[in-house]
């Protein structure tokens, strides 16, 4: 068997353009860091820069000369977007929690169905308004109103988490509330996504395909969930690092390509495997380390170059009109918070505890960013309606993080003090 490879000038010419788009990532990252904002939007900044809406723009022939140097070099880039897209799930699946304090019962089925359920519904009205310019050349009407959907309504857990882990307030009533909301939220939507990349690829809306798809992907995530309660005691020897990382690495790669063959998109498959690894070595006190340093690696490698990437897509000045942004972002964000404070009215909840919640159940963060270019990828949704997603999330984690810290600047036991009678 014969591979053909890339000649030396087209390695080191793909090694300087991960090399800019990193670099990129990571200043600006750092940049939105001192200023107290996402890191994840200084690292889809980082990318912009290179592509149509600035440098792009103004210097093709020398940015075509790094990023577009030899025919290939698209699809060795996307390799590493995948990688990075396949990484930040499967993180995310080995970090996701699934605890209901039940004694938190009620704020927690309020602020799902204010945040998920009402938002998905009120929205669907409002996709006439956009489907014409918002809709990708394989989508069709059924995937475009679950993206679109899904995109009023998402929420994301990392960047929330970051925000309060930085605001030193994690593990109170209120984090503990939206990162248990946002979990089951995201399983949801994710399954939704999946149903909705599977319309693409089979070309047509088939509703015992589709409950099928619904019933396999929800049922593998229960059978892991099972085995995660169940489980006792997990695997019985001491396993090396070397060991556990390369078996969690096939069973990475080897299910993402089973699952695929069964309807499933690497996304999801990915975010399965991080909960079904966590599910078998939750009793092994080195593997939480050992994940932690495969998210550190990823998180400096991948994951900004993925972000980047998505950035790099972004082209303000041709594929936007600030008219349908402004009015989306308008609604998914009016469409969320008033859901929120809707079923919150029904708690005794404070009025300024509910609007904090109305506010941060709007940081779409990673999640949103996945679910752009999950349905670009599989032309379910535009290029514009790429461009306006990754836009809206941006501004929504910008919003939602200075709202938090504004907030606890004005009373440090906000996120404490919860109801009226405290």
């Amino acid at each position: 068997m014969t591979l053909q490879t890339l000649s030396e000038h087209e390695i080191i010419t793909t090694f300087l353009a991960l090399a800019l788009l990193l670099m990129g990532a990571y200043l600006c990252g750092k940049l939105m860091e001192a200023v107290k904002a996402p890191k994840v939007v200084g690292e889809i900044t980082g990318g912009l820069l290179f592509g149509g809406t600035f440098l792009y723009h103004f210097f093709p022939a020398q940015m075509e000369a790094v990023f577009l140097a030899y025919p290939e070099e698209g699809k060795v880039l996307n390799l590493f977007y995948q990688l990075g897209l396949v990484f930040l799930m499967f993180s995310s699946g080995f970090n996701t929690r699934i605890d209901v304090d039940r004694k938190n019962l009620k704020i927690i089925a309020c602020v799902f169905t204010g945040a998920t359920v009402l938002p998905m519904l009120a929205a669907i009205p409002f996709v006439g308004l956009f489907q014409e310019a918002f809709i990708g050349t394989r989508g069709n009407d059924i995937s475009f109103l679950l993206v679109f959907v899904i995109g009023v309504a998402i929420t994301s857990i990392p960047v929330i988490s970051k925000i309060f882990f930085d605001m030193g307030v994690m593990n109170t009533t209120f984090t503990n509330t939206v990162l248990t909301v946002s979990t089951f939220q995201d399983l949801c939507l994710w399954i939704m996504l999946n149903v909705a990349t599977r319309m693409a690829t089979t070309g047509e809306v088939n509703l015992p395909d589709m409950l099928l798809v619904i019933a396999f992907t929800l049922g593998m995530f229960v059978a892991a969930k099972l085995a995660a309660d169940h489980l006792r005691r997990g695997y019985r020897n001491r396993v090396k690092a070397t060991d556990f990382y390369t078996v969690s690495f096939i069973a990475l790669l080897l299910f993402s390509a089973v699952l695929y063959m069964t309807g499933i998109n690497i996304m999801y498959s990915a975010f399965l495997t991080g909960y079904i690894v966590k599910a078998l070595s939750q009793n092994d006190p080195e593997a939480e380390g050992r994940m932690e340093a495969v998210a550190n690696f990823s998180f400096s490698l991948f994951v900004p170059i993925y972000f980047a990437l998505v950035g790099i897509q972004l082209n303000l000045i041709h594929n936007f009109s600030l008219s349908r942004f402004l009015l989306f972002f308008a609604i998914a964000f009016g469409l969320e918070a008033a859901g929120t404070v809707i079923m919150l009215l029904f708690t005794n909840l404070k009025k300024q505890v509910i609007v904090n919640f109305a506010v941060t159940m709007n940081a779409r963060g990673g999640p949103g960013i996945v679910l752009a270019t999950v349905a670009y990828s599989y032309e379910i949704i535009s290029v514009e309606f790429f461009t306006v997603l990754i836009l809206t999330t941006m501004l929504s984690s910008l919003i939602a993080g200075y709202w938090l810290r504004y907030q606890q600047k004005k009373d440090d036991t906000i996120f404490m003090e919860l109801t009226k009678n405290t």
